[in-house]
């Protein structure tokens, strides 16, 4: 099977909502794409705003070792000479060697969207791709709404493939662009195409129906050559295609060898890379790359998997770049206490009798709202804490938080203010600490007066970072006498973490999260025992 892979992020999948990608940032996952093994990165549609063209002016400068870059935009408007359409010209001002037509193929668009005939949209056909033709590019035709069109009036659909073979299109790419086509008919569709026509055929499609991945599997064993797609599947509505599912899906399990081993196993780390530049969390769950495509929480499935991975993992997650998981939870069985211990380096053994103690505990700690399978953080701090002879880098003395609501004077704002004063009893060693801050909210008090009394004693502890905080009530017929359970997320710019806490009070739960985030870190960077004296360090 020949399949040539089209990414179309930077122009398609940047009509998701809340992307927006910077002209560095096209072009680095210009680099990215083409190291991965795309054949075709298609750049944006030049003449449609000047972030696009000035892609196009930098692009040139970019050494790829393997892509072509493709410039996108429409056939010359109706009743207007090619020669003097802005979109032409400014594809071919992009200097792109390739360049990809979008036609309409569906009466409806050409008569209620165009306005125009269905003679004078042939021409607009024609005249573009032979014209481009002329000026020495190569030219794909997108046959927009190319399936509905086809259902509608069959022979117009065809038509439009058979005027861009004519005018010397290299490829036509059958686009299902409302994504509501069923997979049966999108393959009978294709091949009565192909039994019109001898061009090569791509497929481009959208998610609506979520058979993306699925319609353009079929396509390309049907016949299609070209496959459409954008990393994570980003894209208007729904999505598109998911190219890093299909990369995975042809070469795994269909044997194709699109992208080689090495490529391939850089997978996971570009489908993360493009969800950070969109500024998007990655897809727990999307197959192959997604954090939890390879995590196993039942201890069934942990036990198994720990003896032969295979048995509940389709492929090794190591081929695409990612890596199995093991969650403890109330679900959990030895295994997955071992198997997580051993990933977070404890050392549990299978025979040591510390596992059935650990295993009670997470059961005894998630029935009263804790949940590791997010706080790993917090897990492993459990395990450390019931090891023999462990000392914790702080203990808590105590600490207080106030909120108070005061009158200001009338001239600033609305007249009152809440404000948030903690503070914290700590004892470091056989030194306590006492310390207050403000904040403006009590947790974030809490933290301020946490943080002041610890830096006394450790001084790096000022990298770490709260980014996330969360809270959930575990009973909502409670209402405000409910279980909370808090989540918060930590970084020292290098790595981050999670933690947990749970309490029916909010305050509480969150010292909890608090206090095993700052422990964590400071076990991990092997600072318990090295505090220093206030004021010396």
């Amino acid at each position: 099977m020949k399949v040539v892979l089209y990414d179309t992020t930077l122009r398609d999948g940047a009509q998701m909502e809340g992307i927006s990608y910077s002209v560095e940032e096209k072009l680095e996952i210009t680099r990215r794409l083409d190291e991965l093994g795309v054949h075709y990165i298609e750049g944006g549609w030049p003449g449609s705003n000047p972030k696009d063209a000035e892609y196009f002016r930098r692009v040139r400068d970019v050494p790829l070792r393997q892509a072509t870059i493709a410039a996108f935009s429409s056939t010359r408007r109706a009743h207007t000479a090619v020669t003097e359409d802005p979109n032409i010209l400014a594809l071919l001002e992009s200097g792109a060697p390739v360049c990809t037509l979008v036609a309409k193929t569906w009466d409806l668009h050409v008569h209620r969207v165009l306005n125009t005939t269905l003679e004078e949209n042939l021409a607009m056909i024609r005249d573009s791709v032979r014209y481009l033709r002329e000026q020495g590019r190569r030219v794909f035709l997108d046959a927009e709404h190319f399936f509905d069109g086809f259902k509608a009036n069959p022979r117009y659909a065809l038509r439009c493939v058979q005027a861009a073979v004519d005018a010397g299109a290299e490829c036509v790419v059958l686009c299902d662009t409302n994504g509501g086509a069923m997979t049966t008919e999108l393959v009978e569709t294709i091949r009565r195409v192909q039994a019109a026509t001898a061009i090569e055929l791509g497929i481009h499609v959208h998610d609506d129906c979520d058979l993306a991945v699925a319609n353009s599997l079929a396509a390309l064993e049907a016949g299609a050559v070209q496959v459409q797609g954008t990393l994570n599947g980003y894209g208007e509505r729904c999505g598109n295609a998911n190219l890093c599912t299909i990369i995975a899906l042809l070469k795994l399990k269909l044997g194709v060898d699109c992208v080689t081993d090495q490529q391939l196993a850089r997978l996971t780390e570009l489908s993360h890379y493009g969800s950070e530049l969109a500024n998007l969390r990655p897809d727990p769950r999307q197959p192959f790359v997604g954090i939890n495509a390879f995590t196993h929480k039942a201890g069934l499935h942990a036990d198994a998997v720990g003896k032969v991975e295979e048995s509940y993992q389709h492929v090794p997650p190591e081929r695409v770049g990612n890596h199995k998981r093991v969650l403890v939870s109330e679900l959990a069985g030895r295994a997955n206490i071992v198997q997580k211990s051993q990933e977070l380096g404890l050392g549990l053994e299978a025979r040591d009798p510390r596992v059935r103690q650990v295993l009670q505990r997470v059961k005894e700690m998630e029935s009263r709202g804790y949940q590791y399978e997010g706080a790993e953080a917090s897990f492993e701090l459990l395990v450390r804490r019931m090891e023999e002879g462990y000392q914790p880098p702080f203990e808590l003395v105590d600490f207080l938080v106030v909120v108070e609501k005061h009158r200001r004077a009338p001239t600033s704002g609305n007249g009152e203010e809440v404000l948030s004063e903690a503070t914290v009893k700590v004892r470091v060693g056989d030194e306590a600490v006492h310390t207050a801050s403000e904040g403006n909210g009590p947790v974030n008090a809490l933290d301020g007066a946490l943080r002041k009394a610890l830096t006394q004693f450790y001084p790096s502890l000022a990298a770490v970072k709260l980014v996330d905080y969360k809270v959930r009530i575990l009973e909502g017929t409670e209402g405000t006498e409910a279980q909370v359970r808090v989540l918060i997320e930590s970084s020292d710019g290098e790595q981050d973490w999670r933690t947990v806490g749970s309490s029916t009070n909010i305050i509480e739960a969150s010292w909890y999260a608090l206090v095993d985030s700052l422990e964590y870190w400071l076990v991990r960077k092997g600072l318990v025992g090295r505090a220093v004296s206030p004021g010396r360090g």
